[in-house]
């Protein structure tokens, strides 16, 4: 945290709402890539972002500052887009891709940028990569997100999730090996490759 942001926090904690205005600045696109990730659609993103600033707002007063203020807004983010989906009976749906943004997502997959001529094989991959990632559970989504998405550090996600940095760690990975199969069944993932048998053996 730099002395700009450690200042608007505490001026905004003191009920400025000219330092707060300045913090959703800062942040707000962030919030709203993890909110738009984690709705089904843009405007419940956007309803959810809206609530974790409302909530960021009214507890300011008890931020301690034992995290980082963006760890903090992602787990308040993160809150809001389950309370939300809960309300509407939603199940939890993650886009990777929205129109208009680059493409960032970093799960190891055949990387196709460099092939014009592959741009089609490329969108059916993302394509299925995304339906991949809808059959993960929340919890495995969220966390990818988080780390291919966003490219939170471990000790980040730590601490927007409330979880030890080990856990962390072993819930990223069995997401990804998940992943992995499920692209692996649609043919696109290029896995490891597999043993070969003895040289003149049958075929």
């Amino acid at each position: 945290m730099n002395d700009q942001e450690h200042n608007l926090i505490q001026a905004a904690r003191n009920g400025d709402q000219a330092a707060f205005g300045e913090l959703v600045q800062q942040y707000q696109k962030r919030v709203f890539a993890l909110a738009v990730r984690m709705c089904p659609t843009p405007e419940l993103a956007e309803e959810a972002a809206q609530e974790a600033f409302l909530a960021a707002w009214q507890g300011l007063p008890f931020f301690r500052g034992d995290s980082a203020f963006a760890t903090w807004l992602y787990r308040l983010t993160s809150n809001a887009c389950k309370d939300f989906l809960r309300k509407k009976g939603s199940r939890m749906e993650v886009s990777l891709s929205q129109e208009g943004e680059e493409e960032d997502y970093t799960l190891e997959v055949p990387d196709l940028r460099y092939h014009p001529e592959n741009v089609l094989e490329q969108k059916e991959m993302r394509r299925q990569i995304e339906e991949s990632l809808h059959q993960l559970s929340p919890d495995h989504r969220e966390i990818l997100v988080m780390r291919d998405v966003l490219g939170l550090s471990y000790e980040e996600i730590a601490n927007s999730l409330d979880l030890e940095e080990g856990t962390v760690k072993s819930r990223i990975s069995r997401a990804r090996e998940k992943l992995r199969i499920k692209l692996t069944e649609t043919g696109n993932f290029f896995g490891k490759k597999k043993s070969k048998g003895k040289k003149g053996g049958k075929p």
